[in-house]
């Protein structure tokens, strides 16, 4: 099969989902198939390369940050990925296009679909669907739901990364059937750290952007319960809040105990997971939270908000913990349970690591997608349902 995925945002450029994309990428392609991955172009990477098996083809855009896409940026690659699509599409003739994120790569599937015929599925992620982040978002759903919705509709297959996601995206179109397709983790990639090395300090570790939707403020302020000399907090990361967010440790006298790291390269991440004891998310809204996954297959018990998406990943007392977001005394009150007590560290990050080799890999990931285009009446090419009588 022949497949194009479109994601604005493929490694080392973005997030959880250009990391979701390059792995669904590569197991497709060692499962036989054709695979090509549209994506941003950047200063320092190549146009067009072979990656682990798949085809990446960089388009022109204007993105001046590996971590973060402004509006404005996105609307630039979509138009120039709409342009793009379609010689692409001529000489390629794929049999399915995989969008990840309804907007800004919905449209460019649905170019394809309009002119060529070619069906489209959308991978939905967390804040292309209209609820969510709404202290950021609201404005641009109240305008944009109608459009993106619009997109969903004609889709042969709308999936989520959550139940909680899918639930949230029923709101806006509660006939339309939506698939759950959770994120994976490379579990030989992230491994627990086996030498068992004394640290000076118990270290505490957040990997995410610096938003607000990360609750990192919150943390911080959990921190003033907890912090000790024997006590550190790790924060990886980049994004708006970092100026904000060093100024608070600094207002709350905790500046000793938290390291902020910046930006992290993906091939450093695994070091840093085996660098730490606890893993904390504290999250006001997530998707799939592919640093979650991550950190649980290094071994790390984590502390996570009780969040859809997050709380699918995390069983409370006994891979980690769940506690009610923007609550830092209880967050607190779960890092001071972790800190004291090694045995339970142990037992729950090996809960977690068995966990995620049981449930959550990439195969699987890209086996549920291609399943998909398979149950579809004259694979590969019709999709599912009736979409021009919706």
């Amino acid at each position: 099969m022949r497949i194009v995925i479109v994601n604005y945002e493929l490694p080392p450029l973005g997030g959880g989902a250009g990391n979701a994309t390059a792995n669904i990428a590569r197991e497709m392609a060692a499962l036989g198939h054709d695979v090509t991955v549209l994506t941003s172009r950047f200063p320092g990477l190549q146009n067009n390369e072979l990656v682990n098996g798949y085809r990446v083809r960089r388009i022109w855009t204007i993105r001046r940050r590996v971590d973060r896409c402004t509006p404005f940026e996105m609307i630039v690659f979509m138009a120039s990925a709409m342009l793009a699509i379609s010689t692409f599409i001529r000489r390629k003739r794929p049999s399915v296009i995989i969008a990840f994120f309804g907007i800004p790569s919905g449209p460019v599937a649905w170019v394809a679909k309009a002119l060529y015929g070619i069906p489209y599925i959308i991978s939905l992620r967390g804040g292309d669907v209209p609820g969510y982040q709404p202290y950021d978002l609201n404005t641009y759903h109240k305008l944009l739901r109608p459009l993106i919705v619009w997109f969903w509709l004609r889709a042969a297959a709308v999936v989520a990364n959550s139940q909680g996601l899918r639930e949230l995206a029923q709101q806006s179109a509660s006939e339309l059937p939506i698939s759950v397709i959770p994120n994976g983790v490379d579990g030989e990639r992230f491994r627990p750290d086996r030498r068992g090395d004394a640290r000076a300090r118990l270290r505490l570790l957040f990997v995410g952007r610096l938003q607000h939707q990360k609750g990192i403020d919150v943390l911080l302020r959990a921190m003033t319960q907890v912090a000790s000399p024997d006590m550190e907090l790790l924060v990886v990361g980049d994004g708006p809040e970092r100026n904000m967010l060093k100024a608070m440790a600094r207002e709350f006298a905790i500046q000793d105990n938290v390291m902020f790291h910046g930006w992290a390269d993906r091939s450093e991440l695994p070091i840093l997971y085996q660098s730490a004891d606890i893993f904390v998310l504290p999250s006001r809204d997530e998707g799939m939270p592919n640093v979650l996954l991550e950190a649980m297959a290094s071994g790390l018990p984590a502390i996570a908000t009780r969040i859809s998406g997050s709380e699918e990943l995390v069983v409370d007392g006994e891979t980690g913990f769940l506690v009610p977001p923007d609550d830092a005394n209880t967050l607190a009150n779960a890092i001071s349970l972790l800190s004291a007590d090694s045995s339970l560290r142990e037992n729950l990050g090996r809960n977690a690591r068995v966990r995620v080799e049981r449930e959550f890999n990439w195969r699987a990931v890209a086996e549920a997608y291609l399943d998909l285009v398979e149950r579809w009446p004259s694979h590969p090419q019709a999709p599912n349902r009736n979409i021009d009588a919706v």
